[in-house]
Order: structure tokens, then C-alpha cells, then sequence
């Protein structure tokens, strides 16, 4: 009898986590695993020409062979661009403390 890989595939939605577990033969693959845990069926708005795929959140390929325990990750596309976020929040700390520095006299 071939080797097995036990492999959890992880998709995260905004309010909860799936994780599903997974037996595989020895040399299978990110896409294998994929198809194995069901979750492309039961989420069609997954599609992996936009969502990217890890191995414990490392960008991986399809074709990345798997090893045992290794966890699978499809990743949503982000919101917003963090580095636009940053940029906002600085332009607003900086209006911000335009009045900073001054103490309440009754403190």
C-alpha cells in the first residue's frame, strides 16, 4: 500500500474558517488536494486564476507537491490595497495632530 499525506485545505470567508482534511497518495499535488477537500464544489465563487493558493502562507502553485501535514491556503482577493490604506491613515493622523500638543488647563 502507497504512503498517505494527511493535508488540511483552508479557505477563510469573513466570518468563519473551513478546514477540511484530507488523505492523499505520496506526490500529490495543491490542485489534488483542492479537488479532494470539496470545497471548489461547494464555493463556485472560488476561481483560481484569481485567487491565489499557498502552503502555510507561502504563494504556491497548482503544481506544488505536497508533504505530510503541510496545511493548503486559498487566499480571497483583498478589499483594499494596504498601501493605499497606510497612506490614508497617515494623511489623517497628520490633519489629526495639527491641534495636538495643547493640554486641558483642568487636568
Amino acid at each position: 500500500m502507497a504512503e498517505m499525506l494527511n493535508v488540511e485545505v483552508c479557505y477563510a470567508l469573513a466570518d468563519k474558517q473551513l478546514l477540511v482534511k484530507v488523505s492523499l497518495p505520496q506526490g500529490s499535488t495543491l490542485q489534488q488536494a483542492l479537488d479532494a477537500s470539496g470545497i471548489l464544489a461547494r464555493h463556485p465563487e472560488i476561481d483560481l486564476k484569481k485567487n491565489k493558493c499557498g502552503v502555510f502562507a507561502k504563494l504556491s502553485k497548482l503544481d506544488t507537491v505536497l508533504r505530510d501535514r503541510d496545511r493548503v491556503e486559498i487566499y480571497r482577493p483583498l478589499i483594499a490595497d494596504p498601501k493605499e490604506v497606510r497612506k490614508q491613515r497617515a494623511a489623517e493622523g497628520k490633519v489629526m495632530k495639527k491641534g495636538a500638543g495643547e493640554s486641558d488647563p483642568e487636568a
